[in-house]
């Protein structure tokens, strides 16, 4: 697949990058690292004590409402359902905090800082009916209020915008550009139109859970819809895929074509009002490389294209642009960890640099186990840097 050449972050490397390492996600080869929790075992038995805990469902999660004090918070995630799912805590559309790959029987921890309010949260399937979690006002969230002040980030905020806004007018052209070939029946246009149209979202995804409703809509895995690809809510980018790539047809996509097309005019509508936290730049950023570490066999974004290593080289640039735009903050916080971030680089690059076939990259099933776990160990690496940035400059 095609690649901008002007927005390499990866082989040539004399951009400088950098984020740092905090709750280091212990991964091991194959898919164990799907299962690996972000804690040691000792570190999870302490956590747990003070943890509140939800247990996910087929259905629904038990409990249904939470309540609990404003500030730094930890829940204990269940598993008991028959298939991967997520947990979020929502505020409107946006993701405050998220665990995504809980394996069926496992669990997992999530710390949140959290303020005063009425969240929402997420119970495994998207159409399973949300939950509602009550955060009461604390003497300790008041103690806890530690960030550094807003307008150290002002000058980043603003670039991120004018690059997000451009980055989305691309995503415009691209689903468009998709929809039109799909539409008009020709297979082979819309099979080499589908990732382009992909790697432009994924350049903007580090932030997707500002807009968790449209990153639903335009992104959503099978996996997370009850009747999985047969589903009729299942749509956006991985239902064309799934048409073109494992149906081999664009029958019946014009629907979901067209859809897709008016949700992303709907996330361009939205770029000059949208309020995007520098925790969630730094957060998200970690999220997302962190979603292609865990992937089980079986469970990658692009399972049908098969385009994973191209999608995954086009969020790297859209994490670098980050990286790059709070560098003169995080110097400041951690100079060290800014070094450990473009160490991480420079190991992915070398890596995928391995991996190149023309302009873009080789089928991701065509890659050998061993090549899959190193990978996908780097890109662990990475993003428990990026988290301990977060940490860092008290963002966390």
């Amino acid at each position: 697949m095609s690649r901008d050449k002007t927005t390499d972050p990866m082989p040539r490397l004399a951009m400088r990058i950098g984020l740092g390492a905090a709750v280091l996600l212990l991964l091991g080869a194959g898919a164990a690292f799907y299962y690996a929790s972000q804690f040691s075992s000792k570190a999870r038995r302490a956590a747990a004590g003070n943890a509140t805990v939800v247990t996910v469902t087929g259905q629904t999660c038990d409990p249904n409402e939470l309540t609990v004090p404003a500030g730094r918070a930890t829940f204990e995630i269940v598993n008991k359902s028959d298939r991967a799912v997520e947990w979020e805590i929502l505020d409107g559309v946006m993701v405050v905090e998220e665990r995504e790959n809980i394996a069926p029987g496992f669990s997992q921890m999530l710390n949140a800082r959290l303020e005063p309010g009425e969240y929402q949260i997420t119970c495994g399937l998207l159409s399973n009916p949300r939950g509602k979690l009550v955060v009461t006002p604390s003497a300790t969230a008041s103690a806890d209020a530690s960030r550094p002040q807003l307008t150290a980030f002002i000058g980043a905020l603003a670039e991120y915008k004018l690059y997000l806004a451009a980055g989305t007018n691309d995503l415009v052209q691209a689903t468009g550009d998709l929809a039109a070939a799909v539409k008009a029946g020709n297979l082979d246009e819309a099979k080499r139109l589908y990732e382009p149209a992909r790697a432009a979202y994924a350049r903007i995804a580090p932030v997707s859970e500002v807009f968790a409703d449209l990153d639903a809509a335009i992104d959503a895995r099978a996996d997370y819809f009850e009747k999985r690809e047969a589903d009729p809510a299942f749509g956006g980018l991985h239902r064309i895929e799934y048409g073109l790539f494992a149906q081999n047809s664009t029958d019946g996509l014009a629907p979901v074509a067209d859809k897709l097309v008016a949700d992303v005019a709907a996330l361009q509508g939205r770029i000059h009002d949208m309020r995007i936290p520098p925790e969630k730049m730094i957060g998200g950023a970690a999220s997302l490389i962190n979603r292609f570490a865990t992937e089980a066999p079986g469970q990658e974004e692009d399972r049908y294209a098969h385009t994973d290593l191209d999608s995954f080289f086009a969020s790297l640039v859209g994490v670098r642009k980050i990286v790059d735009l709070v560098r003169p903050v995080a110097m400041k916080a951690n100079g060290d960890l800014m070094s450990a971030i473009d160490r991480d680089f420079v190991t992915i690059s070398e890596t995928m640099d391995a991996h190149r076939a023309g302009d873009g990259f080789v089928a991701y099933d065509k890659l050998g186990a061993d090549d899959k776990a190193a990978l996908k160990k780097q890109a662990a690496q990475l993003a428990a840097d990026l988290n301990k940035l977060r940490d860092s400059l008290g963002l966390s």
